[in-house]
């Protein structure tokens, strides 16, 4: 395992568990079209884990992989409802929330790469 390998499966369960620890940032950033949105964060906040987790074992590196692809393609939705006005922003620059939008698919190639 590389160094950069082993750094993104640390990312995502560090980033799995503040889904347990902030659950309300991550609540108010959801799109209002998601319904049951903390249980939906919990669910991605476990599911982060896992998939970070699940980077360590071989056989379960490739599920782990398209787990994260799939998560990643779905927090897009997230980050592009975020562009839709200033509540929606939470106070963050619009320039940031748009950088975040090419950084999403650079992390979703990131793991792609390791296929």
């Amino acid at each position: 395992m590389t160094w950069h390998f082993i750094l993104m499966a640390i990312m995502y369960v560090f980033a799995g568990i503040m889904h347990f620890v902030k659950p309300g940032a991550y609540i108010k950033i959801m799109p209002d079209y998601f319904k049951y949105k903390p249980f939906l964060v919990y669910a991605s906040g476990l599911a982060e884990i896992a998939c970070g987790a699940a980077l360590f074992f071989d056989s379960l590196k490739d599920i782990a992989i398209y787990g994260i692809v799939a998560m990643l393609l779905v927090f897009l939705t997230v980050h592009i409802n975020m562009l839709k006005g200033k509540k929606e922003a939470l106070g963050i620059p619009k320039i940031i929330l748009i950088l975040r939008l090419p950084l999403q698919f650079l992390l979703i190639w990131w793991a792609i790469y390791y296929l």
